[in-house]
């Protein structure tokens, strides 16, 4: 297994529950953590304790719907530490409702932070990895890219698309030697159920979660084996859910 001391890891969405999680998981393993998120407080926060521990780490604001915000927080990782190892594209919205709803604003949200963001990370990181001849590029999927319900149609369709962007990148960055894995969790306890705002649907999200949610470390768990791996080892999909959850 490779040590992870002195990594470079850029994360978005990462002052709060899968981000924040994977954040001390990493930089207690060793990472240099460059953390992106639109919530600054949280972040201040959670980089002065960590740099208090003695680990290194910094933060800068970042919508990842803003694709120059997006590249400046990747730029500001290479020009400060000289590269980049990893980024994991995490920052992502879960508010479901049924299509006739037809909550349109909500779809285009979903669109801009599930999609876009990950491409704006893409973007962001590819050249420099192209040019370092390494890397690791994580996206942030779901069990909803796999399946969709009622009330689930464009939120699945973001997900989905996560995996089927994430299949072609894998494809064409071997002659880089940069290594690319989905992850798609399930249930696990975050504020995503809070970001529904169809009461029906809503109710339904956070009964799902209250019966079977499984803490977010789980998916930080899964972060680390992934960038574990021997170089010639590409862990390319992860799908987990808790032991209870049925969907």
């Amino acid at each position: 297994m490779k040590n992870l001391t002195g990594k470079i890891v850029v994360i978005t969405g990462a002052s709060s529950g899968l981000g924040e999680a994977t954040t001390r998981l990493l930089s207690a393993e060793g990472a240099i953590v460059v953390l992106g998120a639109r919530r600054s407080d949280r972040l201040e926060a959670l980089v002065k304790e960590l740099t208090v521990s003695g680990r290194q780490a910094l933060a800068l604001t970042t919508d990842v719907t803003a694709r120059d915000q997006v590249k400046r927080l990747v730029d500001t990782a290479v020009e400060k530490f000289g590269r980049v190892d990893v980024i994991i594209n995490n920052a992502g919205l879960m508010p479901q409702s049924l299509l006739a709803k037809l909550h349109v604003d909500e779809w285009d949200r979903m669109i801009d932070v599930n999609i876009k963001g990950v491409l704006y990370g893409i973007a962001a990181a590819l050249p420099h990895m192209q040019r370092q001849k390494s890397g690791h590029i994580i996206n942030v999927s779901s069990v909803a890219g796999h399946k969709v319900g009622p009330g689930g149609a464009v939120y699945s369709a973001t997900k989905h698309a996560v995996r089927v962007l994430s299949e072609g990148l894998r494809m064409e960055v071997k002659p880089y030697n940069i290594r690319t894995t989905i992850i798609s969790p399930g249930a696990v306890a975050t504020e995503l159920p809070n970001t529904v705002t169809d009461p029906d649907v809503a109710a339904r999200v956070q009964k799902l979660y209250q019966d079977v949610a499984i803490p977010a470390d789980s998916f930080a768990r899964c972060v680390v084996f992934a960038m574990s791996q021997p170089e010639d080892v590409d862990i390319n999909e992860i799908l987990f859910r808790p032991t209870k959850q049925e969907y």
